[in-house]
């Protein structure tokens, strides 16, 4: 008797090596400590990845420009962020395979002595990047205004929203773009927002995960893994309030509760849980993009998606799984 329960132990102890060793490990980028990355962060730390067969290791990249030059050199090899289109233009071949924003929730704040927009000409303007999503957002905030880039209101570079957030302090910037997760923070400081860049109609296409055609074509269960993952992560999040937002508090780095209940109530307001593409936004990026990039006149919205793997899952009922699994409240 004894015999056969070492012999059932070291089967177990067989079976659950062999099942740690299976989980194939990746590193997954993000380039903001907002909310809108937050599934992400979720799927790790409810095991939602390892569910699928991966270890994620989610590494903060500081900014969509950063986070897409490590996508193109491959480093992580998956990431959640949008702006894949400049540097397809550019000759490198990144893909969409999914994709949570439609609109820009950016909030435009400025220093006490603006108290209109139009003010902001002749003023400096703080964002993460060139080439990042708060650049984009700058871009449609100045044609909106009738102002041009650089000429009228100067864009400066600053890092990610913490970083920002101390220029405005110490007066390097006049305004920039927060992410709600931000918001709070900033009007606890002083600072006044004055739109929602989402109030302005333009359907863009803003976050979303993206990688490599040439990882897909060596790769494609571990992307499909992935997907999986980042999915159930989104409707963890939209079932689980409480538990979302210990995980929030980790990663966000605060334990700020008008911070941790802005971000979640509006997480559940703006990303869907199907996330899908919006092709009219890709074009509305190209658009913006032509007269800089002439190549961009002749780019198509498709050739920076590849859907199959929404569609596979669709076929497969992965998501009526994951409203069964996760109802409504």
């Amino acid at each position: 008797m004894f015999k056969n329960l070492l012999t059932i132990c070291l089967l177990i102890s067989l079976c659950a090596n062999d099942a740690a060793q299976e989980l194939k490990k990746i590193s997954l980028g993000y380039p903001s400590l907002a909310f809108t990355q937050s599934h992400i962060w979720v799927a790790k730390e409810e095991g939602l990845f390892k569910k699928y067969g991966l270890d994620v290791d989610p590494i903060f990249l500081r900014g969509g420009q950063v986070a897409t030059q490590a996508l193109a050199a491959g480093e992580p090899p998956i990431v959640n962020v949008g702006t894949v289109i400049q540097a397809n233009l550019s000759g490198y071949n990144l893909v969409l395979v999914a994709a949570i924003e439609t609109r820009y929730y950016f909030l435009v704040f400025v220093r006490p002595d603006i108290s209109r927009l139009e003010q902001l000409k002749g003023k400096k303007l703080g964002i993460s990047g060139f080439g990042s999503n708060t650049h984009y957002a700058a871009l449609i905030l100045l044609k909106h205004l009738n102002l041009e880039p650089n000429k009228d209101v100067a864009l400066l570079p600053g890092g990610p929203d913490a970083e920002r957030l101390g220029a405005m302090v110490a007066g390097k910037i006049d305004a920039t773009l927060f992410n709600l997760s931000s918001a709070p923070v900033a009007r606890k400081m002083g600072f006044t927002d004055l739109l929602q860049i989402a109030d302005l109609g333009v359907e863009v296409q803003g976050n979303g995960l993206a990688t490599s055609r040439a990882y897909i074509k060596t790769n494609r269960e571990i992307v499909k893994a992935a997907l999986k993952g980042y999915i159930e992560g989104i409707h963890f999040i939209h079932a689980n309030k409480q538990a979302s937002q210990k995980v929030f508090a980790k990663y966000m780095r605060t334990n700020d509760p008008e911070v941790l209940e802005a971000s979640y109530e509006n997480y559940v307001k703006t990303i869907p849980k199907k996330p899908f593409f919006t092709l009219k936004g890709i074009q509305f990026i190209l658009d913006m993009l032509a007269p800089q990039m002439p190549q961009a006149k002749r780019a198509e919205p498709e050739q920076f998606v590849d859907g199959s793997f929404l569609q596979e899952l669709d076929k497969e009922n992965f998501f009526n799984e994951m409203a069964r699994r996760y109802p409504s409240k």
